[in-house]
Formats: structure tokens, C-alpha cells, sequence
């Protein structure tokens, strides 16, 4: 197991993984969340989202396989929801709105803000192409990053302010357009063969 272990891929995975979460881009929910519940309980809701993750990541398969959809088509589904995703984040345009979230507790935070349907798409798509364990180390990565921004958000906000939050959301949005055209690419070829 120890020697799938791809640098590269849990680099790769580890990117489309934060792009995605886009945790940096949800800095100002998660502000607006603090300041109406008052605490935000950072150590349950990054736990949580890992496992949500790692669970889907397994099962997800299956769950496709029960109702007769395979990963090629998950993934190329999984591109579209990336494409809009990213241009979201680049246009600064809300596509899809979710209802207002009452409570910071598990709900609004870890699912569906941290592992959310982008999320759980991408961690099906990314199957079609990279190792399981490589996928799991992305996630383990990116939920400790996720546990030090919740905890630190305030901070963030101040040194960044919202112009950077801005700059920083457009790049993502960028380079998550550039892996969905990837992603459809990579896919969509063995859907008619």
C-alpha cells in the first residue's frame, strides 16, 4: 500500500481537493457564521468533513454502481460541477444558493461548506485517476489546512482583507476551470468507446 505513495498525485489531488473546498473563498461565511452563533466549533467540523471524505471516497463508487452510473460519467458530470464552480469563483457570481444556515455546527460547516457536493464529485472523479491512498493524504492535507483557517478566520481576514480573499478565490477559480476541461477530457473519450 505504502508504495503507491506518488508525491506528484497527492500534490495534484491535494490542489483540486483545496480549489474545490475553496476554504480561503468561504472566509467570509465562515465570519458571517461566527458572528451569528458566536463560536464556531473548528476541531468537530474539520473531523467531520474528513470523514464524510474518506467515506465517500470508498463508497461512493459503490453507491454509483448501485443505481448504474459509472466513475467515466460521474467524472464527467463531476467536470461540469467544477466548470461552474469555477466560474462562481472567477465571476464572483452565485450559480447555486443554499439556505441560510441557523446554527455553526456540523451541518452548515462540514457538510455542506467543507465536504459539500463539489467535494464529493471531485473525490469520485479524482478515483478514475489516482491511487486510493494518494486521495486520502490530499484530504488528510487539506483538512488540517481547513482546521487552521477555522480556527484562525478572524486573523485570515484581517491580513488578507477582502480584496486579497478576492484575488486569491479568482486564481483558484482559475486553475479549478483548467483541471474541470481536464477532467471532461480525460473522460469523456471512454464514454463512447
Amino acid at each position: 500500500m505504502w508504495e503507491l505513495l506518488n508525491a506528484k498525485q497527492i500534490f495534484t489531488a491535494g490542489m483540486i481537493l483545496f480549489a474545490v473546498i475553496d476554504i480561503i473563498g468561504n472566509i467570509p461565511i465562515i465570519i458571517d457564521l461566527r458572528k451569528k452563533v458566536g463560536h464556531i466549533q473548528s476541531e468537530k467540523a474539520s473531523v467531520v468533513a474528513g470523514i464524510i471524505m474518506i467515506v465517500f471516497l470508498f463508497v461512493g463508487k459503490e453507491i454509483l454502481n448501485l443505481i448504474g452510473i459509472d466513475v467515466n460519467s460521474f467524472a464527467v458530470a463531476g467536470a461540469f460541477i467544477l466548470f461552474f464552480l469555477a466560474l462562481e469563483m472567477i465571476l464572483g457570481i452565485t450559480l447555486y444558493k443554499d439556505d441560510e444556515p441557523e446554527t455553526a455546527s456540523i451541518v452548515p460547516l462540514a457538510f455542506p461548506l467543507i465536504a459539500g457536493a463539489g467535494t464529493l464529485t471531485t473525490l469520485v472523479s479524482l478515483q478514475a485517476e489516482y491511487e486510493a491512498i494518494n486521495i486520502i493524504v490530499a484530504i488528510l492535507i487539506n483538512i488540517i489546512f481547513v482546521y487552521m483557517v477555522l480556527k484562525s478566520s478572524t486573523k485570515i481576514e484581517r491580513v488578507l482583507g477582502s480584496q486579497g480573499i478576492s484575488v486569491i478565490r479568482k486564481v483558484f477559480g482559475v486553475i479549478l476551470l483548467a483541471i474541470a476541461v481536464k477532467l471532461f477530457a480525460t473522460n469523456i473519450q471512454s464514454l463512447f468507446t
